[in-house]
């Protein structure tokens, strides 16, 4: 992706965000100069990879494959003695004609929310013992503490407010409903960490390939730079 598009989907989830009069931390107004003279007391941020994020999926077409978000707070799976929180918050925000591709989690069981906007589609599928796509299989979804069985590949639509549950091994894609406009999502998860435990089928990649063609806006969640010594 070139810097300007990143620089151009911030400043939409930022818009998008307070438009819902949501609020985010401090940390999220440090500009790329000012990571520079950041401590160690801000390691959990570098850690734990909080803060602002984009993929692309590797895949060079970000306004059909991909979307924006920030990660609020996160524990940490390899660090679990320094960071002791098991639970993760997330804001992302969808376009229409944006497509998240399908994935399972490992180790995350998440929530996943309409905060405001349009509306989102869903795709589900169970995974098999060999960890492919179970195409026949009906799936129990869990939708605001109602428990319902859907066949393979339904797409459970969230209106504003609503959420569904993603069991760990749940395949799971979405989009935004055609006609409904872009939507603000939460997610309320376990320890998140993207480098280890997406199984994306087909395969795809996570973080996005930059092309500096302008400074950046903000700094993303894997380009913090190591705290000063002092």
């Amino acid at each position: 992706m070139k810097r300007s598009e990143i620089n151009k989907a911030l400043k939409e989830l930022e818009k998008m965000i307070a438009d819902h009069q949501y609020y985010l931390p401090k940390f999220a107004n440090f500009t790329p100069e000012e990571w520079k003279t950041k401590g160690h007391e801000f390691d959990e941020i570098r850690d734990n990879m909080l803060g602002w994020d984009i993929t692309d999926y590797g895949m060079g077409d970000f306004d059909k494959y991909g979307f924006s978000l920030f990660t609020i707070r996160n524990g940490n799976i390899k660090m679990k003695d320094k960071y002791k929180k098991p639970y993760a918050e997330k804001f992302l925000y969808l376009k229409e004609g944006q497509y998240a591709l399908n994935h399972f989690h490992w180790y995350k069981m998440e929530d996943i929310i309409n905060r405001g906007g349009g509306n989102i589609l869903i795709r589900v599928y169970n995974s098999l013992p060999d960890e492919e796509i179970d195409k026949e299989g009906d799936v129990t979804v869990h939708i605001d503490g109602e428990v319902q069985v859907v066949p393979a590949g339904t797409q459970v639509k969230l209106e504003p407010g609503m959420s569904i549950t993603i069991m760990q091994g749940m395949y799971h894609d979405f989009e935004v409903e055609p006609g409904t406009g872009p939507v603000l999502i939460g997610e309320v998860s376990q320890c998140n960490d993207d480098n280890i435990d997406n199984r994306f089928n087909p395969p795809a990649g996570r973080f996005p390939e930059i092309e500096e063609d302008e400074p950046p806006y903000r700094l993303l969640c894997n380009e913090y730079p190591e705290a000063p010594e002092k």
